[in-house]
């Protein structure tokens, strides 16, 4: 990996937990949820308007991502409404690959015409393991420092949701033969499915009435498309398992944003959770 392209993957991490802590400010997380939702469907379209149309066999993988995302960002949102982003985005992000890691094999043997059997190395499960410990180390900080304890299950549930969406569209963009297109299309159907169910839900009274909310949320879409869009790029020009480790350092960015942006307590056992689990990550995707 060149030094250009560490940096570029090093910018998207940063954009991904960006967009999460643009997901923290307001006073409506769910609004601010719907508006980045909202503020996706243009962007797959303008983006899908330079691809062709993915094969029908393609729009099955396309509406199960779109499913699964639509529950991803539901868990986080709530997530987010009760936890700080310092402790719930590592929680979210540490979980899912743990999830994949575990998951994968059994879905393997389920359904191998969907999902191949990847064989686990060495490392990998040694990345398991701390990935594990360090996820409970940040979660037994919840208990340890009297923070609401129902953030914990929205996390996980967000990480489930995740690891899902990731099993999908890892299967679909090979179908599909094109990662640009389908993640595209995949975000239109995500904007779609969660803007049109939340204000279905909770009416238009979830849509925030000032021009900050708007504008936070649509900065939010720009930052998750880029976020994507960077690191399938960067997984064009390097090895795809060196950029999708090097991305997990959105787990430290995340960390330090809600430290100095947000002001949420930085204790050592917090800072060591979150270094735990960015090693255990990186073990299990080298």
């Amino acid at each position: 990996m060149t030094f250009g392209i560490l940096l570029a993957v090093l910018g998207s991490a940063f954009l991904h937990a960006l967009w999460n802590a643009l997901i923290k400010t307001g006073t409506s997380r769910l609004g601010a949820m719907v508006i980045l939702s909202l503020g996706e469907v243009p962007i797959g379209l303008a983006v899908a308007a330079f691809c062709p149309l993915p094969a029908p066999e393609v729009w099955k993988w396309v509406l199960m991502a779109g499913c699964a995302h639509f529950f991803y960002k539901s868990f986080l949102t709530y997530a987010y409404e009760h936890g700080d982003l310092s402790r719930v985005y590592p929680i979210a992000r540490g979980s899912a690959p743990l999830i994949v890691a575990v998951m994968g094999p059994v879905l393997a043997l389920l359904w191998p015409s969907a999902m191949p059997a990847d064989a686990l190395t060495l490392h990998e499960y040694a990345g398991i393991f701390v990935l594990g410990l360090g996820i409970l180390l940040m979660a037994q900080g919840i208990f340890s420092h009297g923070e609401d304890r129902k953030m914990l299950p929205y996390a996980l549930g967000s990480a489930c949701a995740t690891a899902s969406y990731t099993m999908l569209d890892g299967h679909g963009a090979r179908v599909a033969g094109d990662a640009i297109a389908y993640v595209a299309w995949v975000f239109v159907a995500d904007g779609l499915f969660f803007s049109i169910g939340m204000i279905t839900w909770r009416g238009l009274d979830v849509l925030p009435r000032n021009r900050k909310a708007w504008g936070t949320g649509l900065l939010a879409a720009a930052a998750s498309y880029g976020a994507y869009g960077v690191s399938v790029w960067a997984m064009t020009k390097a090895p795809i398992a060196v950029v999708a480790a090097v991305r997990e350092t959105s787990i430290l960015f995340a960390v330090l944003i809600g430290w100095l942006a947000f002001g949420e307590r930085m204790t050592k056992g917090k800072a060591l959770a979150a270094a735990v689990i960015v090693s255990g990550v990186v073990l299990t995707r080298l």
